[in-house]
């Protein structure tokens, strides 16, 4: 995927969170009407112009009428009112809705806030996880590797005198080995694509380095002509054949081809898993172990 379509999907993405944001906020505030009415403040607090009424004291039965005289002497006289100044009659209060008051400046701050922050937010963890499940072909592990002339890979595994040393390739994390082409019939590997350029010279295959027991890098043993796990001592013989340990299969490996320049391909993407071995076909050990 190029840099150009990888700009565009992070474009559009934004721009549909950033909508949806937009969208959230609109929808949360709700259709919002004109306000029923009249509200002040001041008048809030506006209480009526009436005097209070005058509570009678009952007084004793023996001073009943000392008790009236000063109970009207203690009442003080209404004041008159003066022309034109008549009491101002009191504003009715009209509840007002929460919907009808619409959204405050502060709501709708917090709220756009709230919604830029998790559009960028998921926008950021969108793209994270795109990038992250986009599959990446432009070569390294995973893809078809080349390594190179097979002519020349085979004599490097064939020593002069007859000794075999496995070819490792990095970028494939794989072990080159030989093996000839009538070996193949019932054994593990019959049936698979794993070896290439057999005929009248010995084929190819590619083991990869991987312990099938716990994930250990096995290296290769040339006096016992194999490969031995230093982490838990699985063994297996020079094609990758289980032979002692706790591994519970043979080395796994990968397909190979050759292509028209003659170079073997291993196309790391592609991984076979082979059961136990009964009938073997490289005998081991053939010197000292290495563990």
């Amino acid at each position: 995927m190029s840099a150009t379509t990888i700009f565009a999907i992070a474009l559009i993405s934004a721009a549909a969170l950033l909508a949806v944001a937009v969208f959230t906020v609109a929808w949360r505030r709700g259709p919002t009407g004109p306000v029923v009415g009249e509200f002040e403040p001041a008048a809030a607090d506006a209480t009526p112009d009436v005097a209070p009424e005058p509570v009678a004291l009952e007084p004793a039965a023996d001073d009943a009428p000392a008790a009236a005289a000063e109970a009207a002497e203690s009442v003080p006289a209404a004041a008159a009112p003066l022309p034109g100044d008549e009491p101002a009659a009191a504003i009715p209060r009209i509840p007002v809705s929460a919907a009808e008051m619409g959204v405050t400046r502060r709501k709708f701050l917090n709220r756009a806030s709230l919604g830029l922050f998790a559009g960028a937010f998921f926008a950021s963890l969108g793209l994270g996880m795109l990038s992250f499940l986009w599959p990446k072909l432009k070569g390294g592990f995973g893809t078809p590797i080349n390594a190179g002339n097979l002519v020349a890979l085979r004599d490097e595994i064939v020593q002069d005198d007859g000794t075999l040393i496995p070819k490792f390739i990095p970028p494939a994390q794989s072990w080159l080995v030989v093996m000839d082409e009538k070996d193949v019939p019932d054994s593990s590997f019959e049936g698979l694509p794993v070896l290439a350029g057999g005929g009248v010279e010995p084929g190819v295959m590619a083991l990869w380095q991987r312990c099938v027991h716990l994930g250990c890098r096995v290296p290769e043993c040339t006096s016992s002509q194999g490969f031995e796990c230093p982490c838990h001592g699985s063994r297996y013989n020079f094609h990758g054949e289980y032979e002692a340990g706790p591994a519970p299969r043979n080395m796994d490996r990968f397909e190979v081809a050759v292509n028209d320049a003659g170079d073997l391909i291993i196309n790391t993407g592609t991984i076979f898993q082979t059961a136990r071995a009964h009938h073997k076909t490289a005998s081991y050990p053939q010197g000292p172990s290495c563990l």
